[in-house]
Order: C-alpha cells, then structure tokens, then sequence
C-alpha cells in the first residue's frame, strides 16, 4: 500500500531529528532468519512477539523484534512502493508495528542496497527516499540493509551505496536505527562507524563452534573474507584485530547468535554467549523461540553477562597475546564502569588446568582485586591470579571490583 500523506507527516512528526543518539549500548533483539527463513507470516510473528515477553527475554533486554528476508512481496506496488507479502501479511506491517509496539517492542524490517534482496524481492537501489519515507510511515525502528543482489548497484562502492539510505532515514524524521550487513568487505571497521549503527565485520556465521568448511579467511584483514559458513571461533578469532574500533553509537555485528541452535554444548554456548558480550556485539536471538531449550534460555538470560555488553562505557575485551597460548588458551580483558573483565577460554576439546597472573594483563592491576566469576555468580574473594581447571571449550568470566 502506498503511504499516504497523513503518515508520512505524521511520521515525520513524532519522530525524532536526525542528530538523536542511538545505539548508545549494543541492540539486542529476536532475527527470524534461523529459525524461519523467509518462511513465516503475520500468525508467526504474532507468537513470536508474545513469546519474547513470556519467556522473560523482553525483561532481560531483547526488545528489538526483527523480520529478515521474507516479509514483502516479491514485486512493488504499482507506482512503485515496497509492499508486504500480500498472502503472508494481508494487513500490512502498519498493524503489526502497532502490535508490537504496545507491547513494549520495536519492530525491524530487512531491505538491500542493490536492485534485488538476496532472495529476489524489491532491493531499496534508486528508492532509498521513498523506502525510507514508506517505513517511517508504517512505524518501523529499525532497518537491516544487505549487500546482496546487487547487480547493476554493485558497481558502486558500499560506502555510497549504504550512505545513500543512511541520509534518506535521516530525513524522515523517525528515529530508526541502521544495521549494515555488507559482509565485512572493504573493510568498513575504518568507515562504517559514519553510516550504521552496526555494521557487520565478517560472513554469515553457522551454527558450528568449530571446524567450518565455508569461511576460509581466519582473520579480518584478508581479502576473502567468505561470504558464509563462518565457525564461531573463526569470527572470534577476526575481533582479535579489530575490537579497539568499536565506541558507543556504532558497534562492529558478530552477526546472530547461536545458542540454542545446532548442537552446542552448554559450554560452547556459554563461550559463544559470552564473547559476543564482552565484545559489544548486538546480542540478536537466531534460535527457534518455540522449541528453545531451558538450559539455552538460562545462557540467553544471564544479567551479569548481558550487563557486560550494556555497560554504559562501551569498551570491548581486547585479546592479551602475552599470556594466551595459539591452538589452547585465550585471554581476553578490558575495562568496565567500576572495574575489569577478565575472560579465560579453554580452546581445547578436553580440560584443562590454567593460571593467569592478573597483573600481567595490562590493566594496572598489582595487588589483590575483588573477583567474581559470571557463569557461576560466586564471588572468588580476593585474587591476584586465576587457578582453575577449565571443562572443554569452557569460558571463565570475571568481573573485577577495584
């Protein structure tokens, strides 16, 4: 449906300006990709939303609900206007964003830069005015653009293909928040900050931990950085390079989460989960709500390790290469409003006995802190070093009080 001149006006009108800050802490929400692909209508979304507030995810943060590929139809209206799917969402996305929204929600929408999605329905290239102006108008907070289909566009640099719909949500006036997904190519840690609000740092992560095929680029500055396919350790293993870029209002994307997909174990989830915090990620659920896992939801929902990713500071972990070991151990730290945080990985597929020195992490740190330990919540006294002995794949997280 055309948005008519009421809406927009009025979208324009109870929005906020251009300058409003967003993204001041890392977003946090529901992506319907993993669980639905574009497989998925007005009833679905429906349960979904509802789902976010009885799980308790909506209290714990999530509050973004987001529809990737497959809300819109796969040709414009008429005269030209991005439409929902007229079998999937008869009435349009203004009635669900009014659904949503009263129930404490913001809802996302998913476009592409280039003529065409990367399932063939209407990309935003040559209408970034009028997409912008028709999301406004039905309500929508937040845009998630991608680089796929890009034919024709694709011979214009991201940046100016992605600057284009970042002017254009600005002019409207409504405050909606902008995650770019172009993959991590050219590079856009050292010019992404400028257009998105996220921006995605490498391929499309899967389920795996470890040992994927498809990601054949181990680190962030490497020409081919693979489209797909990319292990959870393998995007880790990418932020060791690039986590000092990330500040409030822009955040590097690790792309979704995947606990409670595939067949993790609590302790990888645990890492994954953990990581993905502690390096400012957005924290955006890909698991199947409706057949979510308790011990899953208990990671998902872990205030202390959520708070580590909301932290008013905005400071990402940075990796510490002295006391890490390549193959075995990693140990990440960094600051956090009124003290540290202190990660320890155990690389390895079976235990492992550790001892880190906390003075030689580069925090300043000479004498006894006060530590506690995340997963478990038990406070670990007084410390000047970490001895423990660390499961398979297991990650130890401390938060140090000065």
């Amino acid at each position: 449906m055309k948005p008519s001149l009421t809406l927009l006006t009025l979208a324009i009108a109870t929005g906020t300006t251009a300058g409003a800050k967003l993204a001041q802490t890392p977003q946090m929400g529901f992506n319907t990709w993993n669980s639905f692909k574009a497989n998925y209508n007005e009833s679905t979304i429906n349960h979904i939303t509802d789902l976010l507030l009885s799980l308790g995810l909506k209290d714990a943060g999530y509050n973004h609900l987001l529809l990737d590929e497959g809300w819109s139809d796969m040709s414009r209206t008429a005269d030209g206007y991005l439409q929902s799917n007229q079998t999937t969402f008869p009435n349009g996305i203004t009635p669900l964003a009014e659904r949503v929204h009263s129930k404490g929600l913001k809802l996302g929408l998913y476009g592409d830069s280039g003529i065409l999605t990367c399932g063939f329905r209407p990309g935003s290239w040559g209408y970034e005015e009028r997409d912008a102006l028709t999301l406004a108008s039905w309500g929508v907070d937040y845009w998630k653009y991608d680089n796929c289909g890009g034919f024709q566009a694709m011979s214009n640099a991201p940046q100016e293909r992605f600057s284009l719909m970042r002017d254009a949500l600005e002019r409207t006036g409504r405050e909606i928040f902008y995650s770019v997904c172009e993959w991590g190519f050219q590079f856009p840690w050292h010019w992404g900050g400028g257009i998105g609000h996220s921006y995605r740092m490498s391929g499309d992560i899967t389920a795996s931990f470890i040992n994927e095929t498809g990601c054949p680029c181990k680190t962030a500055y490497c020409l081919n950085t693979g489209y797909a396919g990319c292990s959870v350790t393998s995007i880790m293993r990418k932020m060791r390079e690039i986590s000092v870029y990330q500040k409030p209002g822009h955040w590097l994307d690790m792309d979704m989460l995947e606990v409670g997909v595939g067949d993790m174990t609590v302790n990888m989830q645990k890492t994954h989960f953990a990581f993905w915090a502690a390096l400012k990620s957005p924290l955006i659920i890909g698991a199947d709500l409706r057949t979510l896992k308790n011990e899953s939801l208990e990671v998902l929902t872990n205030r202390d390790i959520i708070a580590l990713n909301q932290d008013s500071l905005g400071k990402p972990v940075h990796f510490v290469e002295d006391v890490s070991v390549e193959g075995s151990l990693q140990v990440w730290a960094g600051e956090v409003k009124g003290g540290n945080v202190v990660l320890i990985f155990n690389e390895k597929s079976y235990p492992q006995e550790v001892e880190v020195s906390l003075k030689d992490l580069g925090l300043g740190i000479e004498r006894p802190v006060r530590a506690k330990e995340l997963w478990s919540g038990k406070s670990w006294g007084k410390i000047d070093s970490v001895e423990a002995s660390l499961g398979a794949y297991q990650t130890l997280v401390f938060r140090i009080s000065r």
